[in-house]
C-alpha cells in the first residue's frame, strides 16, 4: 500500500489569510497498489506502455477487487469530512420539491411527468384531455421497476391513435435498452419484451408497429466491447423480435455507427439518417404510401448535419448546415430531393438555428451568445412574430402536433428554477402554467455574461453566477464548469446542486468553449482534432480571467466537467496543475490512444481523430491524452475522479487508468481519489438518492481541500459574530 501524508490547511475564519490564522490537520491515505503489467503498443514506430491495460476487463475478479479497494479508500476519506452530513441534508431539503414536466397529448389523454420531490424516478401521470388535471392518475411508475431506482425509463413512444405505448428501460444506467409494449387503455403488457436495443428511439407507423435501431450483440463484455454497425429494424405488433425486418444496416464495407429511422407525422415517409460519426449524416426517404417503394437518396455524403423536420405532402422541409454553418431550413420536393434542387425557406443568419414545428407553424429558436431568442413563421416562410420570452435564459419545448392550438415550453437560467409556460399558437401570448415551489430565492443571486480572450485572441463568452454582494477578494470558492465538444451548447439552466453550492458563497462559472455549438459549425470545428488544444486554452483562459478579476484564486478554484468535459478537466490539470486547487473529472474520455476501441467510441473520431489515422494525429493525441501526461514529480491538484461501473458510453477503464497514474506519480499532499458508483452508467436515469450522495461528496471534497473546516455559511456566521 502506498501511504501519503496529507496536510490539509483549515481556515478558522472564512476570508482570513492563511498566514494569519490556520491550523493543520494530518490525515494518512493508504492507496491500494495497482499492479503494473508490461503491455506495449507500437504506433508509427513509437512504443507506448500501457501498464494498466488489465483494468479494461470489466468482468475480471482483479478489476472487481480493485474497484472495491479504491471505493473503500475513497469513502473512508469522504466520511471524515466534518460537514458531509450537513451538506447532504441541505441538498436533500432543497431537492424535495414537486417537479412537473410539460403536458403532451396522446389519443384521448393528456400526459405529464411528476416527481413528488425525492422519488428516485419521475412518474408518468395522465388525465382525460379537457378534464381537470387534478384528477390525473398514475399511468407508469418507474420506481416500481426496481426498489433502489436503478432501472429507469429510457424513452416513450405512442402509436398514432395513442392506444399503444412502446417504452424503453435502462438497467443500471446502461445504454443498452429493453423495450416493452403496453396497451395504454388497460395498462397491460401485450407482447414479449424486445431486448438488446441501443441508441434508439421508437417511431410508429400508424398503429401497426414501430421502427427502432440497434447493434448486433457484441462478443465479450456488453459494457465495453466495440459496437460500430448500427441497423434499423421494423417491429410489427403481434410478432416476435426474431421476425423483425431489417430496414437499413451497416455492412463490413460501409459502417454506419449511428442510424435512426423515423416516420413523418402523416405516415407518408420513412426517414433514415445514417452517420459514421457524431457529426455529419447521410439522408434517405422511403415513400410508405407506395408498396415496395425504394429508398431514395437525398444526401449520399456526411459533409453536413441535415434532417427532415416537416413535410406537406411531397414537399419536404429540411434543416441543414450544408453551406450554412449556422443552419437554415430549405424546401424541396421528394421527387427530386438532392441539394441542387433545394430552395431556402428560412435562410441562415449570424445566430445558430434550432427549429421545431407546432400547430401549423415553424418556431425558429436562435442562440444569441448562448441565450434563447424565438421567432414564429408560417408555412410560407413569413415571419409572424418574435415570441416574447419570460426573461433572458434558455427555452425549450416549442413543439406540438399540427392540429394543436397550444404548446408548452420551459424557461430557466442559472438563478431561475425551470418554469413551464402555456403558449397560444395563434395569438402568441404566454401564460405561466407551472412554477416550482422551491426554497431558493433568485433575487438573492446574480448572473452575468462576460467576454474574455483566449490564448490566440479569440473572444469567448462566460456566464458567472453567485450571491449578490460577494467580495472580489480572490477567496470565493469557485467551480469552473466546461464541456467544449461535439457541437453541444451550454446554455443557462438551473441546477439544484449548483444552488446549494452558491448558497455556500460559491461562484459558478460556465464558459462557452470552442468545440461546442454556441456559434455554429465553425465554432465546433475550431475545437476538433488537430485544433483540440483550443478548447483547453479557452478553459485555462477562463480560469485566468476569474483569478485576475479576483472572483477567486488558484487556492479556491475547482475545475469540473463530464464525459468530453472530463477530458477537458484531465487535460487542463495535467497541462496547468498550478492553476486550480481541485480537479473533478467525471466519466471522462481520458485515454485518447484507445478510446475508439470501446463500445461506440469510434464514432467520436470527427471530434478527436484516432491514433491510427496517421503519425501527426497520433503524436497530437498522445501530447494531451490525460492518461499519458501524468508526470513524476508534479504536484497535481486534489482530484476526485468519478465514474460508474455500468458506463458503456465512456467505459470506466478511462477513469481507472487515470486514477492509477495519478496515485502512483502524485507529489505532495493533495489526495487523488476515485469514486466508482455501482449500478450507474454515464449519468442518464441515475436515481435521485445516488445523485444527492454524489453531489454531497463532490462539494464536500472540494470545500475540504480548499481549507474549509466548516461550511462557508458557518464561517460567515463566525465573522458576523
Amino acid at each position: 500500500m502506498k501511504k501519503i501524508l496529507l496536510s490539509a490547511l483549515v481556515l478558522t475564519i472564512f476570508g482570513s489569510c492563511k498566514n494569519e490564522s490556520e491550523t493543520v490537520k494530518m490525515t494518512t491515505i493508504d492507496y491500494p497498489e495497482t499492479n503494473k503489467i508490461d503491455t506495449v503498443d507500437t504506433y508509427f514506430g513509437e512504443s507506448v506502455a500501457d501498464p494498466y491495460r488489465w483494468l479494461e476487463d470489466d468482468r475480471s475478479k482483479e478489476t472487481e477487487a480493485w474497484v472495491k479497494n479504491q471505493n473503500d479508500v475513497t469513502f473512508g476519506y469522504l466520511e471524515q469530512i466534518p460537514y458531509r452530513e450537513e451538506l447532504k441534508e441541505r441538498l436533500t431539503k432543497l431537492w424535495n420539491y414537486e417537479k412537473i414536466g410539460a403536458p403532451f397529448v396522446e389519443g384521448d389523454y393528456t400526459y405529464f411527468s411528476k416527481n413528488d420531490g425525492l422519488q428516485n424516478q419521475s412518474v408518468i401521470y395522465r388525465y382525460k384531455t379537457g378534464g381537470d388535471p387534478k384528477t390525473a392518475e398514475v399511468f407508469l411508475d418507474p420506481n416500481t421497476f426496481k426498489e433502489d431506482g436503478t432501472i429507469s425509463l429510457g424513452g416513450m413512444s405512442f402509436s398514432k391513435n395513442g392506444k399503444t405505448l412502446a417504452y424503453a428501460i435502462s438497467e443500471g444506467g446502461s445504454d443498452w435498452r429493453k423495450v416493452l409494449v403496453l396497451n395504454a387503455e388497460t395498462n397491460e403488457i401485450i407482447e414479449d419484451t424486445l431486448v438488446d436495443i441501443k441508441f434508439s428511439g421508437m417511431s410508429w407507423y400508424k398503429n401497426e408497429g414501430f421502427y427502432y435501431s440497434s447493434y448486433d450483440k457484441p462478443k465479450g463484455s456488453e459494457l465495453s466491447a466495440k459496437t460500430d454497425q448500427h441497423k434499423v429494424y421494423y417491429h410489427k405488433l403481434g410478432t416476435k423480435q426474431s421476425e423483425d425486418r431489417l430496414v437499413f444496416g451497416s455492412t463490413p464495407e460501409e459502417k454506419h455507427r449511428y442510424i435512426g429511422g423515423g416516420v413523418t407525422e402523416d405516415d407518408k415517409y420513412l426517414v433514415i439518417v445514417a452517420s459514421v460519426s457524431t457529426s455529419g449524416n447521410k439522408l434517405f426517404i422511403k415513400d410508405l404510401s407506395q408498396p415496395n417503394s425504394k429508398l431514395v437518396t437525398i444526401l449520399d455524403h456526411t459533409n453536413s448535419d441535415s434532417h427532415i423536420i416537416e413535410n406537406v405532402g411531397s414537399k419536404l422541409y429540411i434543416m441543414t448546415n450544408l453551406d450554412a454553418p449556422n443552419q437554415k431550413i430549405i424546401t424541396v420536393d421528394a421527387s427530386n430531393p438532392t441539394p441542387e434542387n433545394w430552395v431556402d425557406f428560412i435562410p441562415e443568419t449570424e445566430n445558430v438555428l434550432s427549429p421545431s414545428t407546432a400547430g401549423g407553424y415553424f418556431f425558429a429558436n436562435y442562440m444569441v451568445d448562448a441565450v434563447s431568442k424565438v421567432s414564429q413563421y408560417d408555412y410560407n416562410g413569413k415571419l409572424i412574430r418574435e415570441v416574447e420570452l419570460p426573461g433572458i435564459g434558455t427555452v425549450a419545448g416549442f413543439g406540438a402536433k399540427k392540429d394543436e392550438t397550444e404548446l408548452y415550453y420551459s424557461f430557466a437560467n442559472y438563478v431561475t428554477p425551470g418554469s413551464i409556460y402555456k403558449y397560444n399558437i395563434e395569438n402568441g401570448t404566454s401564460e405561466l402554467y407551472r412554477k416550482p415551489s422551491i426554497d431558493f430565492n433568485p433575487e438573492d443571486y446574480e448572473s452575468k455574461q462576460v467576454f474574455y480572450k483566449s490564448k490566440d485572441g479569440t473572444k469567448v463568452p462566460m456566464i458567472i453566477t453567485h450571491k449578490k454582494g460577494i467580495k472580489l477578494n480572490g477567496k470565493n470558492p469557485t467551480i469552473l464548469y466546461g464541456y467544449g465538444g461535439f457541437n453541444i451548447s451550454l446554455t443557462p439552466s438551473f441546477s439544484i446542486a449548483n444552488a446549494v453550492w452558491m448558497e455556500q458563497g460559491g461562484v459558478y462559472a460556465v464558459p462557452n468553449l470552442r468545440g461546442g455549438g454556441e456559434y455554429g459549425k465553425a465554432w465546433h470545428d475550431a475545437g476538433t482534432q488537430l485544433k483540440k488544444q483550443n478548447v483547453f486554452d479557452d478553459f485555462i483562459a477562463a480560469a485566468e480571467y476569474l483569478i485576475s478579476e479576483k472572483y477567486t484564486s488558484s487556492d479556491f478554484l475547482a475545475v469540473r466537467g463530464g464525459s468530453n468535459g472530463g477530458l477537458l478537466v484531465g487535460a487542463t490539470m495535467t497541462q496547468r496543475p498550478d492553476l486550480m486547487k481541485v480537479a473533478l473529472p467525471a466519466v471522462g474520455v481520458l485515454d485518447m490512444l484507445r478510446y475508439h476501441t470501446f463500445t461506440a467510441g469510434a464514432g467520436w473520431a470527427y471530434d478527436y481523430g484516432t491514433a491510427e489515422d496517421n503519425k501527426e494525429m497520433f503524436e497530437y493525441l498522445k501530447g494531451y491524452s490525460p492518461v499519458h501526461n501524468v508526470k513524476e514529480g508534479v504536484k497535481y491538484p486534489a482530484t476526485l475522479v468519478t465514474t460508474g461501473d455500468h458506463d458503456d458510453r465512456v467505459v470506466p477503464a478511462h477513469s481507472f487508468k487515470f486514477a492509477a497514474e495519478l496515485q502512483r506519480k502524485q507529489t505532495g499532499t493533495n489526495p487523488t481519489l476515485i469514486r466508482i458508483e455501482t449500478d450507474a452508467g454515464h449519468g442518464a436515469g441515475t436515481p435521485v438518492s445516488k445523485t444527492i450522495e454524489e453531489y454531497t461528496d463532490i462539494f464536500g471534497f472540494t470545500l475540504y481541500n480548499m481549507g474549509f473546516e466548516v461550511l462557508p455559511t458557518k464561517t460567515e456566521e463566525k465573522v458576523k459574530g
